[in-house]
């Protein structure tokens, strides 16, 4: 497995024992949960209307990819929106 730089030194940190795991909080843990489940919590639907050519095009990625076109499209709006992706005129 290659480590970039951070990672080493976490690594080299921990092995040296300059660094010690300590267990989470029970505050930390309800954090960590509440982040996971918001993160995977999709609450709103919307209707979309899609040219053919793109709709046709999206089902082929997404069965490529083996997920429902519908993931993709909402992946691909979260990685947008989460800056992720940029427009060409960007």
């Amino acid at each position: 497995m290659k480590l970039n730089k951070e990672e080493k030194e976490i690594l080299e940190a921990y092995e040296s024992g300059k660094m010690k795991l300590t267990r989470p909080s029970e505050e930390e843990i309800l954090a960590i949960k509440a982040a996971a489940e918001s993160t995977f919590k999709k609450d709103k639907r919307i209707t979309i209307r899609l040219y053919d050519h793109d709709y046709k095009g999206i089902q082929k990625k997404a069965m490529q990819m083996g997920v429902p076109y519908q993931t993709l499209i909402s992946g691909i709006i979260h990685r947008y929106v989460e800056g992720d992706l940029k427009s060409k005129n960007s």
